[in-house]
């Protein structure tokens, strides 16, 4: 008893579960997380390391060098990058695709704490975390007020608000961007500590002298135990001004008498703006592993929550939200996978010419659509523009398997068949070919289980789409659309006249095709040449002249533009070129159609290091501005980005710019790589890096289709050098500890050299004291040179009493590949596809000569991952070539017959090269699953016209009237279902939806390879069939001497008969 009357025995039951199927994917649709893309799982550990104070040289050579040497130990590291800059420095760890995660952080820590104890004294543990691609800001939560000031707001935010924005579950909360820390700052003047003969360090070992943390005890009181607290840290901050630096034989000497001491913030590195004002921000960064949507959602919900915490006066906005563009792109693949369903079902009306019929058809498509989300959820996959596209994909698919049920079952009532009898005998006929078509189509995504890294994330929940839809269209075909058969269609001696499937005006066409088929397989021999040479010619020659890129360019609306300011410039002065380039920008684009901006100038905190990972900055000079058009603004972002160019280069001419991924799609897509031009030159010795990296620099700027380009750190940041002479300082009694702390509270703050703490008796929360001199008045060099290092003899020795100082330069940035430093030039792409672009650069840096002796040049950026993509899609498409052929040749057991259907294949790809061609796409990983998938379609045509004519050979016909027959009695079904996925993928291949530029090159490759192999199957196939099968012999490949039709049966001998 087969599967078909299993079910028409048991018909409620079917519809039970028909029921249950609805309803579970309902709930199903429920709670699955929604986001742009699934999780791409790229295997990355971030350090992030701070050391206050320490130059970018320090930070590289005493805490970097020994992370690297360490983490080079680490099981399935591919390799480690730095970059160090004042104050903190960033180690990333990249592994191999399918590395342990959990194993790989137990071992990252491990070797931080063996690390640490080569490291300096008072080097603080760093921040360890998990951060890919996947991991982007999805908006921003936004603090404004008109009286609070930006240090306040920073306060609340960081200890108000954050607390209960961190907790939100797929959140990850860094610290607030824009001010810096509370502080209890003690600001001495320096006329001041001259005019009493003081150093600093005198007033840093008084304040900690004066302000200790002391444990409390405890005593035993009559039956009581009271703790015993001491006053040793000050509960008025004013108190301070009472600590005395000198008493005795001195005049005494106050605190207040040479600074004051003020509840103010750290000294500002950096500032954000919202709409050109300082405020504070805190990004609203979801983890990788984690829905866009319900982030957002959350975090919307949670705004009274946030603002019930802070002031009355501070406004607690959420900006910049990405989770409009993640709906609309869902919303618009909706759409067009409804468009292309009533397409697909008014295809399939017009060739059955059926209602009844074409409503089982089209019946079966959402049931089969809701069977396979049922399945994606068991499977935990997410709801994205690839499981989405992958459920429109199957659409046109999910017709065949229905209507080649219904045809059969109408050619049996033909023959004057009860209803249910013909069913029964349908189904036993059609079981065994759906089952092949089926898995022929399922063969093509076999290859994405063994794909590594991004291609695998992408690929993988699309082809689980397309599986789960066609192995429930193949079940429902055998069990529902029997049951529905039997209730719904009527038998022909009941039905009118001209009603049979088989229409009039068919039927004639029909035979135009056999006239027509028949005089091609008369000339087969030309037929087969020139197709193959012009699909040869379409493959190479169009194949060589599509661009190359990971994932198709989105317009979002929106812009981020990094700047960078004469090396070296204070954060205020990169402040003001700021607001000069959102000017800039504004008047551009017309005040109006802006929605937001956003600005982060400057570097983060040291504070707060673990800001680095959501936002590189390498020094006070460099900015990233964000702006947002308002939805429908009729400005294209990329024509946009040429004109600024044009306008920055002349208003803001020693300012140099870079745009980078500012949506939610092109920053996950981009891979965490800034820009897309990358080349990296590295070796140990840096000049030699940096005297080839200026060739390569001058080399790059020629190339016509590439724009900004730079280096990508500083290199010669200016320096105030102090040289101690050890000589002089020992004669006069000077040690280079009291130099040190004395010049490092002058111009930064003692809490980088001995800290200090204050809790708030209100909040019971701790801050820093620290002394410094205000900035305002170190402002030469004179100034360096008259601060007072320490006092001997009853007078203060000044610092140029023992030590040189003057202006130099150094390098602002180390960056470093596996321990190797190097110079990185970035780029971005103009006009131009990246997989051309990055094959001028290759071509220009080989027009430079071989690099230096221990120097090496490496493409980096956004081209690696592309090749290594792409290079993983082609071999995926070559494997589901090599499946499906195995497949075949096990089905038929033949060979040849496989290599028949296969030969469909070179009309799939000219078809996809051609029409992304003549439609200005490019290849990447869309238009490449759009190839993939138009091959099991058109191979799964080829298997109902090669069954055919193989059935009418070995019933006696010559190849070639096989070939024609077949071909003319599989035309319906053919036309059928490719006609109805063409139609089923023009919305997408359109891109009618809001997102739809990101989905057009899947449906584009779908169509054009299915149009161009549908033709290549009805008119060349026949022919390919005719020569290869015209010497053929009727024989099957089995070797069993008993089965008939075996080459190698031998008759049995009939036995003589024996007398009793």
């Amino acid at each position: 008893m087969n599967l078909v009357q299993s079910a028409m025995r048991r018909p409620l039951t079917i519809m039970v579960a028909v029921i249950a199927v609805a309803l579970g994917s309902v709930l199903a649709l429920r709670q699955m997380p929604r986001d742009i893309f699934p999780t791409l799982g790229i295997p990355t550990i971030y350090v992030a390391q701070p050391f206050g104070g320490m130059d970018p040289a320090q930070m590289e050579g005493y805490l970097t060098y020994y992370y690297e040497y360490h983490f080079l130990y680490i099981t399935g590291i591919e390799h480690v990058e730095s970059k160090s800059i004042q104050g903190a420095s960033i180690i990333k760890l990249q592994f191999y695709p399918g590395t342990d995660m959990s194993q790989a952080m137990s071992e990252t820590v491990a070797y931080v704490n063996r690390a640490r104890a080569f490291m300096p004294p008072g080097t603080v543990p760093p921040f360890i975390m998990r951060f890919d691609a996947g991991s982007v800001p999805v908006g921003n939560l936004v603090f404004s007020s008109e009286t609070r000031s930006v240090g306040e707001m920073q306060d609340a935010a960081l200890n108000l608000v954050r607390p209960l924005f961190a907790t939100l579950p797929g959140v990850s909360a860094p610290p607030p961007f824009g001010g810096s820390a509370r502080s209890i700052v003690i600001n001495v003047k320096p006329d001041r500590l001259r005019s009493y003969n003081m150093s600093p360090d005198e007033i840093v070992a008084a304040i900690t002298a004066a302000n200790i943390i002391s444990p409390s005890g405890n005593m035993p009181i009559k039956r009581k135990y009271p703790m015993v607290p001491l006053n040793s840290v000050v509960r008025n901050i004013k108190d301070l001004e009472s600590v005395p630096i000198r008493t005795g034989t001195y005049p005494a000497v106050f605190l207040r008498d040479i600074g004051e001491v003020r509840d103010a913030s750290d000294i500002i590195t950096s500032y954000a703006l919202v709409n050109g004002r300082r405020t504070v921000y805190i990004p609203v960064t979801k983890r990788s592993d984690a829905s866009t949507l319900t982030v957002v959602n959350l975090v919307k919900k949670n705004i009274p929550r946030f603002q019930s915490v802070v002031p009355a006066d501070v406004k607690v906005s959420y900006e910049f939200d990405q989770s409009p563009y993640v709906t609309g792109a869902i919303a618009g693949l909706t759409l067009e996978g409804a468009l292309g369903a009533l397409l697909t079902g008014l295809m399939v009306l017009l060739f059955l010419r059926d209602w009844r019929s074409a409503l089982i058809v089209v019946v079966n498509i959402p049931l089969s659509l809701m069977g396979a989300v049922l399945a994606l959820w068991i499977t935990k996959q997410t709801i994205n523009i690839m499981t989405l596209g992958g459920l429109a994909l199957a659409i046109g698919i999910l017709v065949d398997m229905s209507t080649v049920v219904i045809e059969n079952i109408h050619t049996h009532l033909g023959r004057r068949k009860a209803v249910g009898r013909a069913v029964v005998d349908s189904g036993r006929e059609v079981a065994l070919p759906l089952l092949i078509a089926m898995l022929c189509v399922l063969a093509v995504f076999v290859p994405s289980f063994f794909m590594v890294g991004a291609a695998k994330a992408m690929f993988l929940p699309l082809s689980l789409s397309v599986g789960f839809s066609m192995v429930a269209s193949y079940l429902l075909s055998s069990t529902l659309v029997p049951i529905l058969s039997v209730w719904v269609l009527r038998g022909h001696e009941k039905a009118a006249a001209g009603q049979p499937i088989v229409a009039g005006q068919f039927a004639r066409f029909q035979k135009r095709y056999a006239a027509l088929a028949q005089r091609v397989v008369r000339v087969r021999w030309l037929v087969v040449g020139a197709y193959l040479a012009l699909a040869a010619i379409l493959i190479v020659f169009i194949g060589r002249r599509l661009g190359t890129e990971i994932f198709p360019r989105v317009d979002a609306g929106q812009l981020q533009v990094r700047l960078r300011a004469p090396t070296g410039t204070h954060v205020d002065g990169t402040e003001a070129i700021a607001l000069q380039a959102l000017d800039i920008i504004k008047n551009e684009v017309g005040t109006n159609n802006v929605e937001i901006t956003l600005g982060f100038i400057g570097v983060h905190p040291s504070s707060y290091p673990i800001n680095l990972i959501y936002l590189w900055n390498g020094g006070s000079e460099e900015g990233v501005v964000q702006v947002q058009l308002k939805p429908g603004t009729p400005i294209r972002i990329e024509e946009l980005k040429e004109r600024l160019r044009k306008k920055f280069a002349a208003e803001l001419p020693e300012v140099s710019f870079s745009f980078e991924p500012s949506d939610i799609v092109s920053r996950v897509m981009s891979l965490g790589a800034p820009t897309p031009i990358e080349v990296a030159v590295s070796g140990p010795n840096l000049a030699a890096n940096r005297e080839f990296a200026e060739k390569v620099k001058d080399k790059l700027q020629n190339i016509p289709t590439l724009r900004d380009v730079q280096f990508g750190q500083a290199l010669d940041y200016p320096t105030v050098e102090v040289a101690v002479n050890r000589e002089r300082a020992g004669i006069m009694g000077v040690k280079m500890a009291e130099v040190s702390r004395s010049l490092v509270a002058a111009t930064s703050s003692s809490r980088f050299v001995v800290p200090n703490f204050w809790a708030d008796p209100n909040s019971g929360v701790a801050y820093q004291i620290q002394v410094q001199i205000p900035q305002n008045y170190m402002d030469s060099v004179e100034e360096a040179e008259n601060i007072p290092v320490t006092y001997r003899n009853g007078q203060a020795v000044l610092l140029r009493n023992i030590a040189s100082v003057t202006e130099g330069t150094t390098v602002g940035q180390y960056e470093r590949y596996n321990m190797q430093r190097m110079i990185t030039v970035t780029a971005n792409l103009g006009g131009a596809d990246l997989g051309s672009v990055a094959q001028q650069v290759m071509k220009a840096i080989k027009e430079l000569g071989n690099p230096p002796p221990r120097v090496s040049v490496a493409m980096r950026g956004q081209v690696v991952p592309m090749q290594q993509m792409l290079d993983g899609l082609r071999t995926g498409l070559l494997l589901a070539v090599v499946v499906i052929f195995l497949l075949l040749a096990a089905n038929f057991q033949s060979v040849k017959l496989s290599v028949i259907v296969v030969s469909t294949v070179p009309a799939v790809i000219a078809g996809v090269a051609l029409t992304l061609w003549l439609t200005g796409t490019t290849l990447n990983i869309q238009s490449f699953m759009g190839a993939i998938m138009a091959i099991g379609v058109a191979v799964a045509n080829a298997i109902l016209l090669v069954t055919f004519a193989e059935r009418s050979r070995l019933g006696g016909s010559a190849a070639d009237a096989a070939a024609v027959d077949g071909a003319q009695s599989r035309l319906r079904p053919i036309l059928m279902t490719s006609l109805a996925m063409i139609a089923g993928m023009m919305p997408m291949a359109l891109g009618l939806g809001e997102g739809g530029q990101q989905t057009a090159p899947l449906g584009r490759a779908v169509v054009g390879g299915l149009a161009v192999a549908t033709l290549a199957t009805l008119l060349v196939l026949p022919s390919v069939f005719a020569i290869v099968q015209a010497r053929a012999h009727r024989r099957s490949a089995s070797v069993d001497p008993d089965d008939p039709s075996s080459s190698g049966f031998v008759s049995p001998t009939p036995q003589p008969k024996t007398e009793s």
